[in-house]
């Protein structure tokens, strides 16, 4: 059986702290072995209690939840966090920052008039979070135990002749696929923030094929995640506008609250930004992306498909297979949650299967740009 995860609570706000621990104590598997009002009483209470999770508020006196996370980082700690964060602009980029940091994920606070339907709507989010949090301390303990018993790597996705190896195994490799891609459209969760901001600064500014994002953020918060990542890449990076031309050299990510899809028409691709329902509860959706890429760009399209919780992104990969087109996957042991490559994957819909470390150099030797030594 599995131990209860250890959660400590960080708010600043009395009532909120008890409105975060009743959710929580509610929730099978889950011990609240305390709470703190500040980030600097929460940094003492870490040593005492040994929580395996913090839910940590963004903005609180003496010390507050960034300042948290930086110092979690420094002492290489492996307690996760869930960040609580408001439905505003400032809190948007806070929060991105904290995922950059290293924050497992984030829940946004609700506030409507009614404190039923608000603590409802909490625990809901939190049950998830905290079972994908969970979900992937297990999947990393049963990893790191295989790694110490020399256990052999798991099988190879079944390809045809020019198949990757083992997730365990290097990707590089030259292959006969490489200049065909025209497109790159990547799919991603949890996660995918700090994976993101990990992997797209290994882009080259003359990448040569438009890359389209599919990031499961709420509004507000994917433009503060295109703003972050623009300063850090040699690629431009924006959040994605209705209409706007598909160029080679830009990255563009689906708005929070919004479907994206591309078309082409008279010889122009295009973005188009709709309400269409969601898919998978997801809005934007992974599949809904990969579905226009796959009829607009068939085999030259590339479908990148990375950690986060849930399938969104099977049905796609499917569809850009059954093009011709190419899937790359995150491999399990670089996945904050390895969920939405696992199907992918095990269904060999997968052509590659690389680690986080590795997927940029897989692109840019897909695209045909240019080359990558194999370390």
């Amino acid at each position: 059986m599995e131990p209860k995860l250890r959660v400590l609570v960080v708010d600043d706000s009395t009532l909120y702290r008890k409105v975060v621990v009743d959710v929580l104590a509610g929730l099978p598997g889950v011990e609240v072995v305390g709470t703190a009002p500040d980030g600097r009483l929460a940094l003492q209470k870490i040593d005492l209690l040994r929580p395996d999770l913090l839910t940590l508020d963004l903005e609180m006196p003496e010390m507050g939840g960034l300042d948290v996370l930086r110092a979690l980082r420094q002492q290489s700690s492996d307690i996760g966090a869930i960040m609580l964060s408001a439905f505003t602009s400032r809190s948007a980029d806070v929060t991105v920052t904290a995922l950059s940091l290293g924050a497992f994920d984030f829940v946004l606070k609700p506030n409507g008039a009614d404190t039923v339907v608000n603590a409802a709507r909490l625990r809901y989010e939190l049950a998830g979070k905290i079972d994908a949090f969970a979900r992937m301390r297990s999947i990393r303990r049963i990893l790191n135990g295989s790694a110490t018993t020399s256990a052999a790597p798991p099988a190879s996705p079944r390809a045809g002749t020019d198949a990757p190896r083992a997730a365990a195994e290097s990707p590089c490799r030259v292959a006969a696929r490489t200049g065909r891609i025209r497109a790159v459209a990547i799919g991603i969760s949890t996660g995918g923030p700090r994976a993101l901001g990990e992997m797209l600064p290994q882009l080259p500014a003359d990448l040569g094929a438009p890359v389209l994002i599919v990031q499961h953020m709420p509004p507000l918060f994917t433009r503060s995640l295109a703003q972050d990542l623009d300063g850090r890449c040699a690629l431009k990076v924006s959040e994605a506008a209705d209409r706007r031309a598909v160029v080679p050299g830009e990255i563009l990510i689906a708005p929070g609250g919004s479907q994206m899809k591309i078309e082409s028409a008279g010889g122009q691709i295009s973005v188009r930004i709709t309400d269409d329902p969601p898919e998978h509860s997801c809005r934007p959706s992974v599949d809904y992306l990969f579905r226009s890429v796959a009829e607009v760009y068939g085999d030259e399209s590339l479908a990148v498909i990375m950690t986060g919780m849930g399938n969104d992104g099977t049905q796609g990969c499917r569809l850009v297979k059954g093009k011709g087109g190419t899937v790359l996957a995150q491999d399990a042991a670089s996945c904050v949650v390895f969920g939405m490559p696992k199907e992918p994957i095990e269904q060999g819909i997968a052509d590659v299967v690389a680690p986080l470390d590795r997927i940029a150099a897989e692109i840019v030797r897909l695209t045909g740009k240019r080359s990558f030594a194999c370390k």
